[in-house]
């Protein structure tokens, strides 16, 4: 285990976990937070032993959202405006969603605003039972601003997601598991392993082969079919080339198991 406070980060077989550490806040998203996380992630998509990334939240929260703390204190200055939360909030989601590894959300618990966004951004979702979800702009009279408006339309529809962040309800894990915001939900004594287990999976798979996957998929809705069979094939000859595809085609051949090694 190593800190990047106020993170706390383990890696081991190819999974590195990152979990918010700052329990008492409910591992709310000040600039520091944001800015030591950004990096991390940046540092873990340029490490090839990396092949899969768990986001977590240490205590009963996953994440908060924004630390309103840290925004009180720009109001009293006078520089709410600009004193940067948004823009490294931004830097942040771009830098977990464009990741080229698998990423994986375990909620633990409650996540609210840019804390439930930070959740959107990843491949998977895998809630505790006990997790609980609420956009939470409309009620401070503010609009979503890390990536609600973007996510949730595309994960759970339009007039579901309007008034999800409208009313700004609290959803359950249930509720949210059936809108289609998290993929799966667990007994909370359940999380750590299932997630464990989810995470060892995706990091014995082909992790260039994923990485280029989860591009055609970020960049298919702007394509045509046409242009999307072109950037499949492009990236079907990068497959093709690298150890893992010959890898394959080698254990088929000898009728065993490929042994990927994210090349």
């Amino acid at each position: 285990m190593t800190e990047h406070s106020p993170l706390r980060v383990r890696s081991e077989n190819g999974v590195t976990w990152i979990q918010l550490n700052r329990p008492e806040q409910r591992n709310a998203l000040d600039i520091p937070t944001i800015t030591a996380c950004t990096a991390l992630l940046h540092e873990l998509d340029a490490d090839d032993s990396v092949r899969t990334v768990v986001l977590t939240g240490t205590g009963r929260s996953f994440c908060a959202g924004a630390d309103l703390a840290e925004w009180a204190a720009a109001e009293a200055r006078g520089d709410l405006e600009t004193y940067g939360w948004t823009q490294a909030a931004h830097k942040l989601m771009v830098a977990l969603y464009n990741l080229s590894k698998p990423t994986i959300a375990a909620i633990n618990g409650t996540a609210v605003g840019a804390g439930m966004d930070l959740s959107l951004c990843c491949d998977f979702r895998l809630a505790a039972r006990s997790a609980r979800f609420k956009a939470g702009y409309t009620s401070m009279g503010y609009c979503p601003d890390a990536g609600a408006s973007w996510h949730l339309p595309r994960l759970i529809g339009l007039e579901q997601a309007k008034l999800f962040i409208f009313l700004d309800e609290l959803w359950g894990a249930e509720q949210a598991l059936a809108a289609g915001m998290v993929g799966q939900v667990v007994d909370d004594e359940q999380l750590l392993w299932r997630t464990t287990e989810l995470a060892a999976r995706l990091a014995s798979g082909p992790t260039l082969a994923h990485g280029l996957t989860k591009q055609l998929m970020r960049d298919g809705a702007q394509r045509s079919l046409a242009e999307q069979l072109t950037a499949e094939e492009q990236a079907g000859l990068i497959c093709g080339r690298s150890e893992d595809g010959t890898e394959a085609l080698r254990a088929v051949a000898e009728k065993r198991s490929p042994n990927f090694i994210g090349r």
